[in-house]
Parts: C-alpha cells; sequence; structure tokens
C-alpha cells in the first residue's frame, strides 16, 4: 500500500513551537526521526494515556505508507514516585511493578492496532548515559549539585519558555515549579534526586540517588534517535514544564535545536469533566475495551482532529462502533456481490471517482493529519458506493474489486479494523442454510422458515437480495 515517492508530498504540520502550520521536511530525505513521551508504568493506562498513543502511532503509520522509513522512540517512565510509592504499598521491587505494567501495556498497545516502537527504552536501563548528561551540563555551567541533588539553571537558557510562551516573571510558583530548600533559584528544576530511604537508587558522582523526570526523555531522544529531532510529540499537559526543561537541558548541552517540530494532542475530559478517579469518571483502557472492544476505542480516538479536545461519553463510543460496524457491513456487501457478478470490462469513470476519494482521504491527513476529515472520505466512499455493494446497480468483478481495494486501503492507512477476513461461519450453519436452499426450491415455506430460526439461534441471520440468499452475523446485521 506504501507510497514510494514522497518527495513530493506537501505534508503540513501545526507547530506548537511556532503556533503556525509548517511544511513538513525531514532534516535527512525519506527518514523521519520522531520521540513520544510514553507511559508511567504503575498501573493500566487509561484513555487520556490511550489518545497520544494511538494518534501518533497513527501518524507514524501513514508516514511510513507514504514510503518514509520512520525511526520512532517512545519511552517507559519506569522509575517515578507513583512507581515507588505503589511499591511500597504491596511490598515488592519496583522492578515488579513496572514488569507487570509494561506487559499489560503491550496487550493494550496490540489491541490498539498500535505498531511496537523502533526502540522502547527504560529510564533504568539508562542511568549511565544519564549520568554522563548531566555531568556535562555541570561542565558547562548550566547545573549544579547541591545537597545530593543536581539543579538545571533555569534562567541560564535565554530561551526558556519558547514552547509555552509562558511569562517566567508571572510564573506562580508552588503549583507547577517544584520546590526544595536546596535550589539556588524558585525556577530551577531537578535533574538529579538524592535517594531518600525506601527509594530504588544508583551510584553516581553526587551520591546515590535517581534521575528527575525531565532528564530521561532528553537523555533517551538524543541516544536513540537524534540530537536534533524532526518531531516530538505528546500530550498539551506536557508542554509546561515537561517539555520547556527538555528543551533547555538538551539545547543547552548539545549545542543544537532540540526538535524541529511539536505536535500535541488535546485533552480528554469524561462527561464534560477532567477525568480523576475521586470523581468516579476514570476508564482504563482495559475496561473499556473488555465492554467495547479495542477497534471501538481506536476509532474513537482518531475519529476527531488531534489537537481538538475530545469529551468521552459511553454514548460517543456506542455510535463510534455503531459507524464502524456499518464499514464492516459495507464491505461484507462488497465481497457477497463480488462472489455474485459477473466478469466485465473496467470502467474508467468509476476509477477516476474512486482515485477522487483517495485524493481527498490524503489531502485530509497532508493537512495537519486531519482524520476526522478522512474519516468522513471513508463514508462518503461507502455512501456512493452503496449500490454496486447491494446489488441495487448491476456492475463487474473488475469494478468491484477496484472499490473494494480503495476502502481497505483507507481503512488500512488508519488501522480502524482487519480486513483479512469478514468472518468464519460455521459448518452446522452452511448445512442449515443448504438445507433451507432446498426447501425453498421445492415451495416448502413452513420447513424453510423452521431452519431460518434455527440458523438466527446460532448467531446468524439469512438475508434475500437480488442475487438470492445470504449469511451475516447477527452483529454485522
Amino acid at each position: 500500500m506504501s507510497n514510494k515517492s514522497n518527495s513530493n508530498i506537501n505534508i503540513k504540520i501545526f507547530n506548537t513551537l511556532t503556533r503556525k502550520l509548517e511544511t513538513f521536511r525531514p532534516i535527512e530525505s525519506g527518514h523521519v526521526k520522531i520521540y513520544v513521551c510514553g507511559p508511567t508504568v504503575y498501573d493500566f493506562i487509561h484513555i487520556g494515556n490511550a489518545r497520544p498513543i494511538v494518534i501518533f502511532d497513527c501518524f507514524r503509520q501513514y508516514l511510513e505508507y507514504l514510503g518514509f522509513k520512520v525511526t520512532y522512540i517512545q519511552n517507559f517512565t519506569d522509575v517515578d514516585d507513583k512507581i515507588i510509592n505503589k511499591a511500597n504499598e504491596e511490598k515488592v521491587n519496583f522492578s515488579e511493578i513496572t514488569e507487570k505494567y509494561i506487559k499489560e501495556y503491550g496487550i493494550d498497545a496490540k489491541g490498539l492496532a498500535v505498531k511496537e516502537p523502533t526502540v522502547a527504552p527504560r529510564v533504568s536501563q539508562n542511568i549511565e548515559s544519564i549520568v554522563e548528561f548531566i555531568e556535562k551540563l555541570i561542565s558547562k555551567g548550566y547545573a549544579y549539585e547541591s545537597g545530593g541533588d543536581v539543579f538545571f539553571k533555569t534562567l541560564s537558557f535565554q530561551n526558556y519558555g519558547q514552547l509555552s510562551k509562558i511569562d517566567l516573571a508571572n510564573l506562580e510558583v508552588g503549583k507547577r515549579v517544584e520546590l526544595s530548600s536546596t535550589k539556588r533559584h524558585e525556577l530551577d528544576f531537578v535533574l538529579w534526586k538524592a535517594a531518600k530511604p525506601g527509594e530504588p537508587f544508583w551510584s553516581s558522582p553526587w551520591g546515590r540517588g535517581r534521575p528527575g523526570w525531565h532528564i530521561e526523555c532528553s537523555v533517551m531522544a538524543g541516544k536513540f534517535a537524534a540530537k536534533t529531532l524532526d518531531i516530538h510529540c505528546g500530550g498539551q499537559d506536557l508542554i509546561f514544564p515537561h517539555h520547556e526543561n527538555e528543551i533547555a537541558q538538551s539545547e543547552t548541552a548539545n549545542g543544537v535545536k532540540f526538535s524541529n517540530f511539536w505536535m500535541h494532542n488535546g485533552h480528554i475530559n469524561v462527561n464534560d469533566r477532567k477525568m480523576s478517579k475521586s470523581e468516579g469518571n476514570f476508564f482504563t483502557v482495559r475496561d473499556l475495551a473488555n465492554e467495547f472492544g479495542y477497534e471501538a476505542l481506536r476509532f474513537m480516538l482518531i475519529q476527531a482532529h488531534y489537537r481538538a479536545p475530545l469529551n468521552f461519553t459511553k454514548n460517543l463510543i456506542l455510535q463510534c462502533a455503531a459507524a464502524l460496524d456499518r464499514m464492516k457491513n459495507f464491505r461484507t456487501n462488497l465481497l457477497f456481490a463480488l462472489d455474485k457478478a459477473a466478469s466485465g470490462e473496467q470502467s474508467s469513470s468509476l476509477e477516476q471517482q474512486l482515485q477522487g476519494f483517495k485524493t481527498r482521504f490524503l489531502d485530509a491527513l497532508n493537512n495537519d493529519f486531519n482524520t476526522a476529515d478522512a474519516v468522513s472520505v471513508v463514508f462518503d466512499l461507502i455512501r456512493a458506493m452503496s449500490d454496486f455493494a447491494t446489488l441495487k446497480a448491476e456492475t463487474s468483478k473488475h469494478n468491484l474489486n477496484l472499490i473494494l481495494n480503495v476502502f481497505d486501503e483507507l481503512v488500512g492507512v488508519l488501522k480502524l479494523f482487519e480486513t483479512e477476513n469478514s468472518f468464519t461461519i460455521p459448518e452446522r450453519v452452511l448445512q442449515l442454510f443448504e438445507q433451507r436452499k432446498t426447501a425453498r426450491a421445492a415451495k416448502n415455506f413452513e420447513l424453510a422458515d423452521c431452519l431460518r430460526n434455527e440458523i438466527e439461534q446460532l448467531g446468524f441471520v439469512v438475508e434475500e437480495t437480488r442475487k438470492g440468499s445470504r449469511l451475516v452475523p447477527k452483529n454485522k446485521v
């Protein structure tokens, strides 16, 4: 499905750094290097975590479809206060918590059709690189040790605030900035934390301790992707202070721009309120997948533009499940029509019409990855081609194959659902179906009705079309 020539593709991305829609060109022709802030692994991921995971993976897979090579780094934060607190509560080593939830994350990511990153580095496995990075900052005069902690001199970086556009003079210390009696300035942020009782620690030139939160991404992005990234992604809540601090650390240490583009997804609210366990409106991906399925959840996360806020309700996910069923039914109808259609000539006008849908679809994704408009194009195609799929309009196998191939291509780009097999019909259902056809041919309609009822009890419905009878699972009707 990939388009091997990407040199003339005009992709525009809204760059948080400039607050402008800009034409995207990778630093290295044909090769895109992306870093995405990954989950802190102390629990099952929730729907707020899932949005950037799905959106930016989907963007990555779209770039690969276009023919780009993509180096995609998504880290695991496996050293963090929340992890340590949970390990202490359960009286286990912190690594038992992280190993458990990294595995659980893998289950959810696979269910959401998320491709494995090129590299998925962990903080705990990169301590030596983190220590070396901090030493470099100290040697350059941008960081200092105090009481076993190491801090970054925030005001030493002249461009601090360039991403968030924050006014440092009006920054309310104590709400968004870490406070510490060992800091020289209230805006300085921690790079290395001195060990406390009951916490995991590693040796360093400043004594036993562990990395601060912000430093990990600067180190792992440069180590596994590039000192200057093509794109850095994450949620809007990470713009300040996390991403602002990443820029300060990286650019002072490496002397080059940290990332040319920044992409940030919008927040998720639940029933118009911020998601919170205390509010009783907290949903994990696992719980929603068990109730509605991973496909409906993925569709819900990409049916809106990634920068727009998303208000989750159970009614919304039910609507998304119904929309997916409509797509699947269209494909099922196409396959049935293909089986019944006669051979015939290719329609050049149909081919042009289908190419128009594909062009509109790609234009939507090239315009700041507008998945909402791209999904709309898929439904426009369904509406335009429904008469062919339901045999209300005569056409050839060749033309139906054209429709099916374009539909599968567009659905496949967004990984909306698996298209290899629509469904499998049990042998017993097939036997009853054949017996019913024989009964109808013999005008034994009473027996035919009984057989239809028996088929329905086994989870299938018999549908009558102009080309004959067919079987469809009840959940696809």
